[in-house]
């Protein structure tokens, strides 16, 4: 029986994770978590917000940001955590068609979209 999702992984580019942390740590807010040393050899890194939501980003050498796939990650406040995103520099294109939420969608720098949605009240 399935209980919890631990983690979504998502593939970036070699020689990425420079720009992977600046935008996941200082415009998401995440936190950086350390990788076990055999997985670290890979590149890429982890990303963890409250709750222990994490994210993955793996190292793909032929990396091409998929267009429909993403993580759809709950927020709090949405209006300014999207003026947040805006503030870094990172396109929002909101979207009204999930009943009940409020949400849009943006991009990684490398082209992974995410999803940010808050249950309306």
């Amino acid at each position: 029986m399935i209980t919890a999702v631990d983690h979504v992984q998502l593939a970036a580019p070699p020689g990425s994770e420079d720009r992977l942390r600046a935008y996941y740590t200082d415009v998401l807010g995440m936190t950086e978590i350390p990788k076990p040393p055999v997985l670290a050899a890979r590149g890429g890194c982890w990303f963890q917000a409250g709750g222990g939501v994490q994210l993955h980003l793996g190292i793909e050498r032929d990396f091409r940001p998929a267009q429909k796939a993403h993580p759809g990650l709950r927020v709090t406040d949405i209006e300014a955590y999207a003026a947040r995103l805006e503030a870094h520099g990172a396109a929002v294109t909101w979207d009204g068609n999930l009943p009940g939420h409020r949400r849009f969608y943006s991009e990684d720098p490398v082209g992974n979209r995410l999803e940010f949605l808050e249950p309306k009240r």
